[in-house]
């Protein structure tokens, strides 16, 4: 659209062949960086985190990868912020807890398992990166159930909450990967009962 208002001797852009104003764009930085964030999730859990580009993020999430320095810091930071991402930022997850569990196997279903399940499970590639995402697992999964089986004076705390967690992340891991048919295609509804069972054997019955 050309502009037809008139200046102050009457003539319009058109008229005079000036060039028109470019329309100012507005660059939405929190859409940005969600962006950046899932497309890094995505790509640090398929390929780890050294094999993964900085331009590969940014060409898979359509935005300049130069704003992962300007948003994040840099690609290390970036990994940092797909972890907390990955499990949430609420309270951490006690497994046993029905609700909790229900919330963090339907997140994890909607966005598949992240960089934290792969460092759970997975010779690490960056001493760094890996060892920030075990201690944030370890943070949100593992230390939640020692409490509480600490708390019920159970045998070996630490051994049961490290099995309970590692059990998760292997089915987590496991349904993703569509390895077993019948895992892979469960909806949470029917996944949940059974796994509350099978991570509810790690606390011994009195």
């Amino acid at each position: 659209m050309t502009d037809a208002t008139p200046g102050a001797d009457g003539t319009t852009a058109a008229d005079s062949g000036r060039p028109e104003p470019a329309a100012p764009r507005r660059r939405d930085a929190a859409r940005s960086r969600e962006l950046l964030i899932r497309a890094a999730l995505e790509l640090f859990a398929d390929r780890g985190f050294e094999r993964t580009t900085i331009r590969e993020i940014g060409d898979r999430a359509g935005v300049d990868p130069a704003l992962i320095a300007r948003y994040f810091g840099g690609k290390t930071q970036l990994y940092l912020a797909t972890v907390r991402m990955e499990l949430g930022d609420s309270a951490p997850a006690d497994l046993l807890d029905e609700d909790r569990l229900r919330t963090l196997v339907e997140r994890l279903t909607r966005r598949g398992p992240g960089p934290s399940f792969q460092a759970a499970v997975l010779p690490g590639d960056n001493t760094e990166v890996q060892q920030a995402a075990r201690t944030y697992l370890h943070e949100r999964l593992v230390q939640p159930l020692h409490d509480r089986f600490a708390a019920e004076d159970v045998d070996r705390p630490q051994l049961r909450a490290e099995l309970a967690a590692a059990a998760f992340a292997g089915i987590i891991l496991a349904r993703s990967s569509g390895a077993f048919g019948e895992l892979a295609k469960a909806e949470p509804g029917e996944l949940l009962p059974l796994l509350h069972d099978l991570l509810a054997a790690s606390r011994p019955t009195r």
